[in-house]
């Protein structure tokens, strides 16, 4: 699996889930199609390609799971193989070029060969209408590519998934974590494609523990799925500061986070006065450090969101602010703040 090709986003109304990602995110609209069961359009941004569908085709996902994303897309060289092997891991064949995955969500497998140039890796099932051209929003070319997905699996479920991706689609596990947050804790296994472009973040709730966000998401999506994708930028406050005029809602940061900054992740090149106006967050592992910040979920069932991820040499995920927040939150009920 080299890239992802798209990801497919099951949406109860179209047009608003297009809306969002055109006019907050800054995507352009590429091309649409209509069909008697369907509706999509395609919409891109830097290395991201995102297919917006819905009708009678989505009904069956959007009844148990609500708007999210269905379908990962893999581009891969060899279809054939891929299929047999995916197969031979316990992956069910849902069509022609299409598997199973975890829970509903579904893999779409896209040819691609050193031949293939930037404009392709359209879902070849559907008879595509190019968009008229039109002048990106001034967002646009703030997200380069996306960085990860962050899955969420029923606990229990953490280690089979994992050696799923591993027998099946040739991902490698390239790091692994236990996070406790108070009373509760989840565990996470991250597995990577050969060449970096496929990165999935699988985490599963600790059942031994109290109930927290990743119970949650997994009652209200009705099982596994993608809580949320990574867009990598190159400026993370630039862009929150755009993002935020154009209606994007992100997650709110205590200030108490920022007291302890700078002695949890030393010297940053941006300010603690810009991190804390935008309320990004901060991590360090031993390669360099990340700048991140979450959207709130635009949906109905508080499932789906959205990261924003900016490396300085980091490699992690920001696992630390997990906890770093859980206790600047503590330290701020025990200021009386």
């Amino acid at each position: 699996m080299h890239d992802i090709a798209y990801l497919e986003f099951s949406a109860t109304d179209h047009g608003s889930v297009v809306d969002y990602f055109t006019r907050s995110f800054g995507f352009t609209e590429a091309a649409f199609c209509e069909e008697p069961h369907r509706s999509s359009t395609l919409l891109r941004q830097g290395d991201v390609r995102i297919v917006v569908t819905s009708g009678p085709a989505t009904e069956t996902y959007l009844a148990a799971h609500g708007d999210g994303v269905s379908d990962v897309a893999f581009f891969c060289t060899d279809i054939p193989a891929a299929l047999e092997r995916a197969e031979a891991a316990g992956a069910r064949r849902l069509g022609p070029t299409m598997l199973s995955g975890f829970g509903d969500v579904r893999h779409t497998l896209v040819q691609r060969s050193p031949e293939t140039d930037a404009n392709t890796g359209y879902p070849d099932d559907r008879a595509w209408v190019a968009s008229a051209a039109r002048p990106g929003p001034a967002t646009e070319g703030f997200i380069r590519e996306l960085d990860h997905l962050a899955i969420l699996v029923p606990h229990g479920t953490l280690q089979d998934t994992v050696h799923f991706y591993e027998n099946g689609f040739d991902l490698k596990q390239y790091s692994s974590e236990y996070v406790e947050v108070g009373a509760q804790a989840m565990d996470s296994i991250v597995v990577r494609s050969g060449s970096g472009k496929v990165t999935f973040t699988i985490i599963e709730p600790d059942a031994t523990r109290q109930t927290g966000q990743v119970d949650g998401f997994l009652s209200r999506n009705a099982g596994a799925g993608v809580q949320h994708p990574a867009f990598l930028v190159d400026d993370v406050v630039g862009a929150v500061r755009r993002f935020r005029e154009r209606g994007v809602r992100f997650l709110s940061t205590p200030d108490a986070y920022y007291q302890a900054l700078t002695e949890r992740v030393g010297h940053l090149q941006e300010t603690i006065e810009d991190l804390r106006d935008t309320n990004v967050l901060a991590d360090r592992d031993e390669w360099g450090y990340l700048l991140q910040l979450f959207t709130e979920s635009p949906y109905e069932r508080n499932t789906l969101f959205f990261e924003l991820i900016q490396r300085h040499g980091a490699q992690g995920f920001g696992a630390g602010n997990i906890k770093a927040l859980y206790e600047s939150v503590e330290r701020e009920r025990g200021s009386g703040a």
